[in-house]
Protein backbone atom coordinates (compact mmCIF):
# COMPACT_ATOMS: atom_id res chain seq x y z
CA UNK A 1 0.00 0.00 0.00
CA UNK A 2 1.25 3.68 -0.69
CA UNK A 3 1.72 5.92 2.14
CA UNK A 4 -0.65 8.31 -0.15
CA UNK A 5 -4.08 6.82 -0.63
CA UNK A 6 -6.46 8.92 -2.89
CA UNK A 7 -9.28 10.39 -0.43
CA UNK A 8 -12.81 9.57 -2.27
CA UNK A 9 -16.33 10.61 -1.23
CA UNK A 10 -19.53 8.92 -2.38
CA UNK A 11 -23.60 9.24 -1.41
CA UNK A 12 -25.72 6.94 -1.02
CA UNK A 13 -29.26 7.62 -1.92
CA UNK A 14 -32.41 5.07 -1.33
CA UNK A 15 -35.68 6.41 -3.34
CA UNK A 16 -38.75 4.14 -2.89
CA UNK A 17 -35.95 0.96 -2.15
CA UNK A 18 -33.91 2.16 -5.51
CA UNK A 19 -30.33 3.96 -5.51
CA UNK A 20 -29.60 6.92 -7.71
CA UNK A 21 -26.19 5.19 -9.58
CA UNK A 22 -23.98 6.93 -12.43
CA UNK A 23 -23.47 5.06 -15.27
CA UNK A 24 -19.59 6.35 -16.18
CA UNK A 25 -16.79 5.49 -18.58
CA UNK A 26 -13.59 4.92 -17.10
CA UNK A 27 -10.66 3.64 -19.12
CA UNK A 28 -12.63 2.59 -22.06
CA UNK A 29 -15.38 0.73 -19.58
CA UNK A 30 -18.60 1.56 -19.03
CA UNK A 31 -19.07 0.71 -14.67
CA UNK A 32 -22.01 1.62 -12.31
CA UNK A 33 -20.96 3.56 -9.23
CA UNK A 34 -22.70 5.33 -6.41
CA UNK A 35 -22.39 9.30 -7.09
CA UNK A 36 -18.46 9.91 -5.98
CA UNK A 37 -15.33 11.29 -6.57
CA UNK A 38 -12.04 12.42 -5.10
CA UNK A 39 -11.56 15.27 -2.43
CA UNK A 40 -9.77 18.28 -3.53
CA UNK A 41 -7.42 20.49 -1.68
CA UNK A 42 -8.72 22.26 1.32
CA UNK A 43 -12.35 20.91 0.78
CA UNK A 44 -14.26 18.75 3.41
CA UNK A 45 -15.41 15.71 3.15
CA UNK A 46 -19.47 16.83 3.33
CA UNK A 47 -18.38 19.84 0.87
CA UNK A 48 -17.17 17.33 -1.61
CA UNK A 49 -19.45 14.45 -1.33
CA UNK A 50 -22.52 17.50 -1.94
CA UNK A 51 -20.34 19.05 -4.93
CA UNK A 52 -19.72 15.33 -6.02
CA UNK A 53 -23.18 14.45 -5.66
CA UNK A 54 -24.44 17.76 -7.77
CA UNK A 55 -21.86 17.45 -10.90
CA UNK A 56 -22.63 13.89 -11.65
CA UNK A 57 -26.31 13.92 -11.42
CA UNK A 58 -27.67 17.13 -11.06
CA UNK A 59 -29.58 16.66 -7.42
CA UNK A 60 -29.17 18.37 -4.54
CA UNK A 61 -27.43 16.06 -1.23
CA UNK A 62 -27.81 16.76 2.17
CA UNK A 63 -25.72 13.80 4.03
CA UNK A 64 -27.52 12.91 7.01
CA UNK A 65 -24.68 9.86 8.44
CA UNK A 66 -21.22 8.10 7.51
CA UNK A 67 -22.34 4.73 6.17
CA UNK A 68 -18.81 3.64 6.11
CA UNK A 69 -14.71 4.04 5.76
CA UNK A 70 -13.41 1.96 2.89
CA UNK A 71 -9.63 1.05 1.75
CA UNK A 72 -9.68 -0.40 -1.96
CA UNK A 73 -6.58 -1.26 -3.47
CA UNK A 74 -7.39 -1.29 -7.48
CA UNK A 75 -5.68 -4.08 -8.75
CA UNK A 76 -5.65 -2.65 -12.28
CA UNK A 77 -3.06 0.63 -11.27
CA UNK A 78 -1.90 -0.66 -7.85
CA UNK A 79 -3.33 2.94 -6.11
CA UNK A 80 -5.26 2.45 -2.96
CA UNK A 81 -8.44 4.66 -2.18
CA UNK A 82 -9.74 5.53 1.49
CA UNK A 83 -13.24 6.15 0.82
CA UNK A 84 -16.06 7.66 3.04
CA UNK A 85 -19.45 6.55 1.94
CA UNK A 86 -22.32 8.93 3.41
CA UNK A 87 -26.26 8.32 3.28
CA UNK A 88 -28.48 11.32 3.22
CA UNK A 89 -31.34 12.82 1.16
CA UNK A 90 -31.85 14.33 -2.12
CA UNK A 91 -33.84 17.75 -2.64
CA UNK A 92 -33.94 19.77 -5.71
CA UNK A 93 -32.99 18.48 -9.12
CA UNK A 94 -31.76 19.85 -12.17
CA UNK A 95 -32.51 18.13 -15.55
CA UNK A 96 -31.10 20.69 -17.59
CA UNK A 97 -27.63 20.63 -15.60
CA UNK A 98 -24.48 18.93 -17.80
CA UNK A 99 -23.05 16.28 -15.94
CA UNK A 100 -19.60 15.59 -14.92
CA UNK A 101 -17.39 13.97 -17.41
CA UNK A 102 -17.15 11.17 -17.50
CA UNK A 103 -20.57 10.32 -16.97
CA UNK A 104 -22.89 8.97 -19.50
CA UNK A 105 -26.80 8.81 -17.63
CA UNK A 106 -27.95 8.79 -14.11
CA UNK A 107 -29.99 5.11 -12.87
CA UNK A 108 -32.84 4.41 -10.11
CA UNK A 109 -31.28 0.57 -9.79
CA UNK A 110 -32.34 -1.66 -7.21
CA UNK A 111 -29.93 -3.79 -4.95
CA UNK A 112 -31.36 -6.60 -7.12
CA UNK A 113 -30.73 -5.20 -10.10
CA UNK A 114 -27.02 -4.21 -9.01
CA UNK A 115 -26.11 -7.71 -7.71
CA UNK A 116 -27.18 -9.20 -11.29
CA UNK A 117 -24.44 -6.50 -12.63
CA UNK A 118 -21.57 -6.81 -10.51
CA UNK A 119 -19.21 -7.45 -13.53
CA UNK A 120 -20.29 -3.77 -14.96
CA UNK A 121 -19.45 -2.22 -10.98
CA UNK A 122 -16.89 0.09 -10.95
CA UNK A 123 -15.32 -1.93 -7.77
CA UNK A 124 -16.37 -4.30 -4.83
CA UNK A 125 -17.29 -1.40 -2.84
CA UNK A 126 -20.23 -0.36 -4.76
CA UNK A 127 -22.54 -3.34 -3.43
CA UNK A 128 -20.68 -3.31 0.37
CA UNK A 129 -21.70 0.18 0.87
CA UNK A 130 -25.22 -0.57 -0.40
CA UNK A 131 -25.46 -4.19 2.03
CA UNK A 132 -23.77 -1.62 4.85
CA UNK A 133 -26.26 0.87 4.42
CA UNK A 134 -29.20 -1.60 4.18
CA UNK A 135 -27.46 -3.44 7.33
CA UNK A 136 -28.03 -0.22 9.02
CA UNK A 137 -25.03 0.82 9.37
CA UNK A 138 -24.79 4.26 10.10
CA UNK A 139 -22.35 6.38 12.06
CA UNK A 140 -23.56 10.64 12.92
CA UNK A 141 -21.89 12.98 10.90
CA UNK A 142 -19.98 14.33 14.35
CA UNK A 143 -17.66 11.53 13.94
CA UNK A 144 -16.00 13.08 11.54
CA UNK A 145 -13.56 15.80 12.58
CA UNK A 146 -11.84 17.73 9.96
CA UNK A 147 -9.39 20.40 10.72
CA UNK A 148 -7.60 23.64 8.80
CA UNK A 149 -9.71 23.56 5.70
CA UNK A 150 -11.10 26.00 3.54
CA UNK A 151 -14.48 25.29 3.03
Amino acid sequence: MNLRPDVAVAAIIEREQRFLIVEERIDSRIVLNQPAGRVERGESLLAAVKRETWEETAWQFTPVSLVGIYLWCNPSSGRDTIRFTFTGRVGTHDPNQALDHPIIATHWLTHAELQARTEALRSPVVLRCIDDYLAGQRLPLSAIAEFGLGT
